[in-house]
Formats: structure tokens, sequence, C-alpha cells
């Protein structure tokens, strides 16, 4: 978690120097628009949906000890890998226009040098996707080792990619230099796993390995979570083909946006999820179901409590939030005002997504990609259904629409969380339910307190810098919050409790 807050934090002073650079204008809109290409490619191919199939076949190979056989696999499949994104990074460079005009961007063909800037660094980018690729095969092979620190800050070395483009190359090359930039990233963010990977000693095999029974395993389990991730995609798509057709910056807006919501999810789901993952597939194929229903209920509880007051902590601090981080330069306040409104209906499905995060990751433990799968797409279908309908609703009202793409992804994520939570209890014969739904009233009551010690806070904030008190409500909300636990005395704050008192005081452990 404290690396996935680094790599947050250094991902922060990216889109700080970034929008300082190029604020919400058309090179920025170009840009978000071309990399969600690259992007797709990665995620399809190389992202969730090779992890949650690779990792819980190749951790069940170590746990039976069959090291060989695990080895085998992973170079499979790496092979593999490289061979689909090049072919695929091929083609869409070859059509990149076609992408633009037709499916990605149409409202950008009003303006020619926008759509022919967007499909030059659409073609710049492709490469990402190929590296990036590689080195998401490598982080499933650490986490399932139990490397967990290095490869969680593998995104802050991509991070530091962006930031060398935009500072060191933008000045001359504009914004072909934040594009060269991703492609550095991705570079460093494969060769920071790569000393990791070589202390494992695993034997590389140039096989394509079809005839290897889990090799075939993977592709059985990715199948279907292949199609969850290509719904999700085609949301994203549907979101920038709309938004691209709405106000100038409306992409950029969401993007940000969603940027910002997503900072506490990584740090919060994403650690628990990428830790617990391992752990989970090995309980499941050692058939202690048991122990595999606790350490999940122990995860949901953790998230909860950490999401609930971290969401509302978004909405109540987002025009401070945005101001400081990011009103300076080229980002001038209308472009504050399209970022924090985004941001707002984001947050509202913050705890959604930290849920769904760890449910879904739950299932792929248990070999069971289908179930989030389905709920998934048909979340993310109505996500498309609820985009066109918000957003319309929203203009018809005179909001801000690109709003409405983010409501309509709060309530589909929110959705699908009920639909995995309800599925998973079937599935284990229950989840202990009392803990987690104590968890959440905990969670519901400390942020109350907190929301309303906030808001008197902001009352008689109205003459203090943006950063200072975005910076004393973050800081105050967190400490009445943390009090609010200590006071109902949660389980989890008194191990932190203990955890920090062993470390301070270690002669005191016996």
């Amino acid at each position: 978690m404290l690396a996935f807050v680094l790599s947050n934090l250094v991902g922060l002073a990216r889109q700080i120097l970034v929008a300082r650079a190029f604020g919400t204008g058309m090179e920025m809109e170009a840009f978000n628009a071309a990399n969600r290409v690259a992007e797709t490619l990665f995620n399809l191919v190389a992202g969730g949906a090779l992890a949650s199939a690779f990792i819980p076949t190749f951790t069940s190979l170590l746990a039976k000890e069959h090291e060989a056989r695990a080895w085998r696999l992973a170079s499979a499949v790496a092979n593999l890998v490289l061979l689909i994104l090049i072919l695929l990074a091929g083609l869409a460079a070859l059509f990149a226009p076609q992408i633009v005009r037709l499916v990605l961007a149409p409202g950008f063909a009003a303006d020619p040098a926008k759509e022919a800037l967007t499909v030059r660094l659409l073609v710049l980018m492709l490469p990402s996707a190929v590296i990036f690729g590689v080195s998401g095969l490598v982080m499933g092979v650490l986490n399932s080792r139990q490397v967990f620190l290095v490869p969680a800050l593998t995104p802050a070395m991509y991070q530091l990619g962006m930031i060398f483009g935009v500072l060191v190359l933008a000045p001359s090359m504009g914004i072909t230099g934040l594009a060269w930039g991703v492609v550095i990233g991705a570079s460093l963010h494969l060769l920071l796993q790569a000393p990791a990977l070589l202390r494992q000693r695993g034997a590389y095999h140039p096989v394509l390995g079809w005839n290897i029974p889990e090799v075939r395993e993977v592709a059985r389990l990715m199948g279907p979570r292949l199609l969850g991730v290509a719904v999700v995609q085609l949301n994203f798509w549907v979101n920038t083909r709309i938004a691209s057709q709405q106000p100038e910056g409306s992409v950029t807006g969401v993007v940000l946006g969603f940027t910002l919501m997503l900072m506490p999810q990584a740090a919060i789901a994403q650690s628990i999820a990428i830790a617990a993952l391992p752990t989970l597939s090995a309980q499941y194929a050692l058939g202690k179901l048991n122990e595999l229903r606790a350490s999940l209920a122990a995860s949901l509880r953790g998230a909860l409590l950490l999401s609930a007051p971290a969401a509302l902590g978004l909405i109540l601090l987002r025009y401070p939030l945005v101001t400081a981080l990011y009103q300076r330069g080229e980002f001038d306040a209308h472009s504050t005002e399209l970022v924090a409104w985004a941001l707002m209906w984001y947050s509202a499905g913050l705890v959604g997504h930290c849920v769904v995060e760890i449910m879904a990751r739950a299932f792929y433990a248990m070999h069971d990609t289908r179930t989030p799968v389905a709920v998934g797409a048909l979340a993310m279908s109505l996500n498309v259904a609820f985009s066109y309908l918000f957003s319309g609703w929203f203009a018809r009202v005179g909001w801000a629409p690109h709003g409405g793409l983010a409501l309509a992804n709060s309530l589909a994520t929110a959705l699908e969380m009920a639909g995995l939570l309800y599925l998973m209890r079937r599935k284990l014969g229950g989840l202990e339910g009392g803990r987690i739904l104590q968890a959440a009233l905990y969670a519901g009551v400390g942020t109350l307190v907190m929301g309303l010690l906030i808001r008197l806070f902001q009352a008689s904030a109205h003459e203090l810098p943006a950063w200072l008190e975005a910076s004393l409500g973050i800081v105050l909300g967190g400490g009445i919050y943390a009090v609010a636990l200590l006071v109902m005395g949660v389980a989890e704050v008194r191990a932190v409790q203990g955890l920090l008192r062993r470390a301070l005081f270690p002669s005191r452990r016996a």
C-alpha cells in the first residue's frame, strides 16, 4: 500500500506538470483520446484478463511444488502475449485514421488539425502496449512468488517517464514529447522488474505451449474475463466518443476526474487485492475454504473502512484539491470546474470500485472467471446506456453533460458490487456478513462525523489559499475519522496500534 501511495504521489506530480503545460485544450484532448487505444490493447491482452487467469494457475503449480512446469507456463504465455500484441499494434497503426474518425472521437472531425494530431499520437504510443504486455506478465510472476514491493513501484517509473517527456521533451516537441514519455515510461516499468525476475532463477523456454495443459487452462480462464475487459474498454471508448462531441475540455475533464478517483482506489483496493490474490489462490488450491472466507471478509472490511471516508473527502474537498493541484499555466478556473464536476460524480462510486476490485480477484482465485465477467459485462452494458441517458439529462437541466458520464459509471459499479457480493455469498455458503456489516456501520458513522466537521471547517476557510484548505481538510478529516474508529473500538485500528507499538518499542514485545 505504501508503494502504491508513492506511485500515486509521483503520478500526481506528473498530472500537475502536464496540466500546467497543456491545460484542457486541443493538444491534451488529442493525447487523452489517442492514449485510449494503447491502453485498450494492453488491457485486452495482458492486463487484468491475463493476470486473473495466469496468477491462479501459476500459483497452483507452485503450491503443488511443480516448479519446472510453472516456469514453462510463464514462458509460453509471455511468448504468446508478445506475438499477439505486436500483431494488434501493427493493425491499429495501419488503420489509425479510421479508428479515430469512425470509432474513437468522431467529434474531432470538425477540427482537422485536432484529428490529425490524435492519429499521429496514437501511432507513436502503440509500442507502449507491447512493452506493458510483457511487463504485466512479469508483475504476475513476481506477485505469485510473493514479491509485491518492486511491482507496486513500477507505476512510479511509468510516471517518471512521462515527467521526463513533459519537462525535457515537450518544450521543444510539444505534446509529442509527452507521447514519447509514455513509451519511455513503459520501458522503465519493465526494466525495474527485470532484476527481481532474474533473482527468481526461473528457466525461459522458447515455446508457444499450445500442447501444455496449463496454457490451455489459462486460455480457458482468460476467455470469459477477456469479454468482461472488452466491455469495460467499450465503455471507456463510448465515454470518449460522447465527450468528444461535448464542449472542449470534456474529454480531459472526464479523464482527470476518473484518475483522481482512482488514486485512493489504487492505494486501498488494488494493494489489498494484489496482496490477497496469491493467498486466496493457494487457500482454494489446498481446499481451505474456511480460511479463504475469513481472508476475503478481512479484505472487504479493510476496503470499506478506508474507502468510505476517502469518497466523502474527495466530494467535499474537490474544488480546493483540483485548484491546488492543477490550476496554473494553461489550466485555468474553467478547467478546474470541468475536473471538479466529474470528480464529484466519480467519487460517489469509490466504495463500489474498491469492493468490486477485491471481489473480482476472489472469484479469479477460485478459478471462476465467468461469474465476475457476466456481472461486470451486464453492469458495464448498463453503464453505456446510463452514459447516454445521464449526459443527455444533465444537458437538458443545464448541467455540464460530462458529469453524467461519471454518474453513470458510479451507478453501474454500485450495481456490480451488489451482484458480486450476493453471488459470492451463495458460492461460499456465507461471507461472514455480520463482520462486514459491522465494518460498514463503523465506516458510515465515522465518515458522517468526519463530513460534518469538514463542512464546519470549510465554512470558516473561505479566505485560505486552496492548497492550505485542501491540506488542512485532508489532515483534519483523516484525524477525525481515525479518532472516531478508535473510540468505537474497531479491531483493525487496534491491530495497527499493536504494529506501531511493536515497531517503536521492540524491547516490550515480550
